[in-house]
């Protein structure tokens, strides 16, 4: 296999990851969805084996980017939502009282702003789709570094996921919150009018996840538990600051991307404060991963990408 450096690298932390994944399992004895999460690994491992295919035997280096990029970025969300799963249960009580009391100061609520939205059916409509973009935003800029060639901004992009990622987790693990669908109700005549992406009963079986951890885990009821800092918050500055190098999708991306704070509050549940902790743990992952990136590079940094021309 002739895997880059930074492939290399990406795949000994999904090991890494995969194996206290194993380990987690074995001792907490929880009964997993083997099946479900066999077909979208083996896509992954599919992609990684036909960008190999495609550098060693058909010198097609931009479609090496590409697939190999894609088939480890899924590969990489599947053991880590399957780990942040593994943390369960919280060995404290949520803090959601105290960031609801923040955003409080700030003149923010939660109820208020689901029923404000929720008198506009267009808006409540195009915010949950604006909400549910984020995945695959991400994927499109997989395929659009890797397929224009761009190695370096590829890879720092995927390490700026790994390293924001493992730092939500990391912090969500320490002042664990679910969001403020598990503090308020909303009214039925409310909730008649808008389809939201964490309703109050999401909340309430996030909170019994929270105190009696998972018994089986599957793809398929997969559920958002980390409330600050906002991951959305993080993914919606990747896919701005990534595709701000090309000018004709840019424009796009920041319409959507400036949609998505509100779609984060009202249909993904969240606090004001968890979208500022999301763009501070953006702009930490981001030099993280700019530093480790450069490094993975070689003194070149130009080096993937001059090969990739030059294999056109």
């Amino acid at each position: 296999m002739r895997m880059l450096p930074a492939e290399r690298f990406f795949a000994l932390v999904i090991a890494g990851m995969a194996a206290l994944d194993i380990s987690l399992l074995m001792v907490k004895g929880v009964v997993v969805d083997w099946l479900g999460y066999t077909l979208p690994t083996f896509v992954g491992l599919a992609l990684i084996a036909g960008g190999q295919y495609y550098r060693g035997l058909r010198g097609e280096e931009r479609i090496a980017l590409a697939l190999s990029a894609s088939g480890l970025f899924i590969i990489f969300t599947l053991v880590a939502s399957v780990f942040n799963y593994l943390l369960l249960p919280i060995r404290s009580l949520p803090f959601d009282q105290m960031f609801a009391q923040f955003d409080a100061m700030l003149g923010y609520r939660w109820p208020d702003a689901v029923a404000s939205v929720a008198q506009w059916p267009v808006m409540s409509k195009t915010l949950f789709l604006v909400y549910f973009s984020s995945l695959p935003q991400l994927a499109f800029v997989v395929l659009l570094l890797g397929f224009s060639g761009k190695a370096d901004a590829l890879w720092h992009f995927l390490l700026t996921g790994v390293i924001g990622v493992s730092g939500c987790i990391g912090i969500w693990t320490v002042i664990p919150t679910f969001g403020p669908s598990t503090l308020y109700a909303i009214s039925p005549e409310i909730l008649s009018k808008i389809d939201l992406g964490v309703t109050p009963q999401y909340g309430e079986e996030l909170l019994r996840l929270g105190r009696d951890g998972p018994s089986y885990i599957s793809p398929a009821n997969m559920l958002g538990l980390i409330g600050f800092p906002s991951f959305h918050t993080v993914m919606a500055c990747m896919a701005v600051v990534f595709l701000a190098r090309f000018k004709w999708v840019f424009p796009f991306a920041v319409l959507i991307n400036i949609a998505m704070i509100p779609a984060i509050l009202v249909h993904g549940g969240h606090h004001l404060s968890d979208v500022f902790g999301g763009v501070a743990m953006f702009m930490i992952a981001y030099a993280l991963a700019g530093k480790l990136s450069s490094s993975l590079s070689g003194s070149n940094p130009n080096r993937y990408e001059t090969k990739a021309t030059a294999l056109k």
